[in-house]
């Protein structure tokens, strides 16, 4: 793990309360994977006091191809993000990371379908390029380990659905849904995913309602299902037990720290509240 003071190389509207905000930190983006996290702190302040976790968007490569800074992109929901919205580029900001632990192994399947819902799709565009193949990452070599990725990817409205054409442009096929019809398909997004039919395996994040919902269609179609969870942490590294999640163990259950353990767990696993 790196502990850096990393400048703001760009910091720029998404959507609605909506950002992606670029930190030069290479140390990190050479290390982290997708489905791991960073956390990021203002300096010079102690409101707030803790960090809060991002996940990795992302990569920036120079000419050489060569990771010089990571995205994370993130929705304005309280005093962090709020002032994080307001930082300018060139300033700082505390990074330390990578955290956690990477998505599950796939295997080599022919499809792999990523289902994102409100802010869920933030894990996934560096996820789907190492799926493709078009990316390496944590010093990894570029290796397709499928030949398609799609994205189920559901919002409230169309003014929250952002970085659509990133996906696109990765070479990821989009599926977007709303609840109120706005943009795509009117309805949840696993009622999308249900609607196309029987896929796998399937990578969830977003609202644990959400998640439980399709770890239920997994379970009904018989296809493997992780899931990242959006657990809210104050460390970020397994000492303050905050962040706990639920599991069945032989035995029974058993606690996993979500920032240590996942944030990525295999959803037949957890035991759904």
């Amino acid at each position: 793990m790196f502990h850096r003071t990393a400048r703001v190389a760009e910091h720029v509207r998404l959507a609605e309360r909506t950002y992606r905000v670029r930190v030069e930190c290479p140390e990190v983006a050479g290390a982290i994977r997708p489905g791991q996290f960073v956390m990021l702190r203002l300096p010079g302040t102690t409101d707030p006091l803790l960090g809060r976790p991002f996940a990795l968007y992302d990569t920036v490569l120079d000419a050489s191809g060569t990771p010089v800074a990571l995205d994370v992109v993130y929705l304005v929901v309280g005093k962090m993000t709020g002032r994080l919205a307001s930082v300018e580029p060139g300033q700082k900001l505390e990074v330390w990371g990578p955290l956690g632990k990477p998505f599950l192994d796939v295997g080599a399947p022919e499809r792999v379908a990523l289902v994102a819902g409100g802010i869920g799709q933030t894990p996934f565009l560096a996820y789907a390029r190492e799926l493709l193949g078009t990316r390496g990452f944590g010093g990894d070599a570029p290796r397709p380990r499928t030949g398609k990725v799609s994205l189920y990817y559901g919002v409230r409205t169309a003014a929250l659905a952002a970085g659509v054409e990133d996906f696109r442009a990765a070479g990821v096929e989009v599926h977007l849904a709303s609840d109120d019809g706005s943009v795509g398909t009117k309805g949840y997004v696993t009622q999308l995913l249900a609607a196309h039919g029987k896929t796998g395996p399937l990578v969830g994040c977003g609202p644990e309602p959400m998640l439980h919902a399709l770890a239920k269609v997994a379970a009904a179609w018989g296809v493997p299902c992780q899931v990242s969870l959006e657990t809210p942490m104050a460390c970020g590294v397994g000492i303050c037990f905050s962040c706990v999640a639920k599991v069945t163990t032989p035995d029974g259950w058993d606690y996993k720290r979500v920032c240590v353990d996942g944030p990525a767990f295999d959803a037949a696993q957890l035991v759904w509240g």
